[in-house]
């Protein structure tokens, strides 16, 4: 028979998923271009066990599961920032970065020039053009992305920033550095598919008032399964708490 604690340890859980979940949101609600992350419950019932007696059923219980969730991509509001290659994407597409581990995706359109010259996001890595990563030289002047997508300086275009999207955006997987990773191959997508805003970089989509508020929810509801779980008498089951 399925106890009561057990009950309370699979709320226990799930409502641990979503403290982590709404802590790592509000740790980057300044991220440029972050996506807030979002649990999702779901309910099962235990399997009831054969007897012999008809009047002597073991009910099914009702218990909590959090599932791997998914990623919020509804677009955060714009900032100008007046940089010349800072892009924002509004609208549902990708930059293409060139990693150690392949091809990765962002929203996260803070670029520069790094040492050598080459234009990369805000943690190093190359951001890929439609015709590959780009270098410019101090000859070529002082470069800026137009709202198409072009790569611009005053010798002329050095090329155009490539966009692709996904058929299903929740099939991508946060890797970190504000990066996605798919193992589907995403749709090229030209530039005048999508609208590109320059000099903006497109702010997280986190509420902060919101996610405290349900920091403090599920924190709450946490403490009061927790007191209630202590509460019960199934010692044996309590031991599982310190697993959590």
């Amino acid at each position: 028979m399925v106890g009561k604690s057990t009950v309370g340890l699979s709320r226990l859980v799930a409502l641990r998923h979503e403290l982590d979940a709404l802590a790592n949101n509000i740790a980057n609600q300044t991220t440029v271009g972050f996506k807030a992350k979002r649990i999702l419950f779901r309910e099962y019932l235990s399997e009831k066990k054969a007897t012999d007696d008809p009047f002597k059923r073991d009910p099914q219980v009702s218990l909590v599961q959090a599932s791997a969730g998914f990623t919020d991509f509804s677009d955060g509001a714009l900032k100008s920032t007046g940089s010349p290659l800072d892009v924002a994407i509004v609208g549902e597409a990708f930059f293409v970065v060139k990693t150690a581990a392949g091809e990765r995706y962002t929203r996260d359109g803070a670029f520069k020039l790094d040492g050598a010259g080459r234009l990369v996001t805000s943690g190093g890595d190359p951001v890929l053009t439609t015709s590959g990563p780009i270098t410019l030289s101090p000859q070529d002047g002082e470069a800026w992305i137009a709202a198409d997508g072009t790569v611009l300086t005053p010798k002329g275009p050095r090329g155009q920033l490539r966009l692709v999207r996904f058929a299903d955006p929740q099939t991508l997987r946060a890797e970190g550095g504000n990066l996605f990773g798919s193992s589907r191959q995403p749709t090229e997508i030209r530039a005048d598919q999508v609208r590109l805003a320059a000099g903006v970089l497109e702010t997280s989509n986190v509420q902060p008032a919101l996610e405290m508020s349900r920091v403090m929810e599920v924190t709450r509801a946490y403490d009061f399964v927790a007191s209630a779980v202590m509460k019960s008498k199934d010692n044996d089951e309590l031991k599982l708490l310190s697993n959590f």
